[in-house]
């Protein structure tokens, strides 16, 4: 696995001055079927948050417990105030997944965006753009004054997603890159 780059959140849209700083800029998209509209799920979701999380590592090849195992945990995770879960479609076609914890850099919480996968028969639609619009509305919400994104280094495409929607490898204040790093202290179940 190669090196992970970490996307933090300080941002200003250059379109728009007044927009402060760390906050996201807004997309325009539109979702035109009311039934794909993202939206907030629930714990009675998790089985639809477990599948679309399973496809995610099955499409990609990285190892998966299973839809089952996953729909399990999650059913107990998103009915806390840990973690939300953001579907799109009816049955979904999209998800993501933020971790919310606190952190002694930022007065409120930071939100730690797990995974964001859509579809590939639904990609290039603008569901992503959707999905990351409603996570920054919720997130603001719930308190959370950053959000992070760990991006696989050969994932361009990925990298140039979150660069598009306001985010950066480069820390503000070192205008260094961020790196990310990870070690297993016990084999996943």
């Amino acid at each position: 696995m190669g090196v992970v780059t970490s996307g933090l959140l300080a941002v200003s849209d250059a379109a728009d001055e007044s927009i402060p700083m760390g906050v996201p800029p807004r997309s325009s998209l539109v979702i035109v079927d009311q039934n794909d509209t993202p939206r907030l799920a629930d714990a009675s979701e998790a089985d639809e948050v477990g599948r679309l999380l399973h496809d995610f590592n099955t499409e990609f090849e990285t190892p998966s417990p299973g839809a089952d195992v996953l729909s399990e945990r999650l059913a107990v995770l998103l009915d806390g105030e840990s973690m939300f879960a953001i579907l799109a479609g009816r049955p979904a076609f999209a998800v993501a997944l933020v971790s919310v914890r606190p952190n002694v850099w930022y007065s409120g919480r930071v939100g730690l965006l797990d995974e964001l996968y859509v579809d590939p028969s639904r990609r290039s639609e603008g569901t992503g753009s959707a999905i990351l619009s409603l996570l920054s509305d919720h997130a603001l919400t719930l308190g959370i004054d950053a959000i992070e994104i760990n991006v696989d280094e050969g994932d361009i495409d990925a990298q140039r997603f979150y660069e598009r929607h306001g985010y950066s490898s480069i820390e503000p204040e070192t205008n260094e890159r961020a790196f990310y790093y990870h070690q297993e202290l016990r084999a996943p179940d």
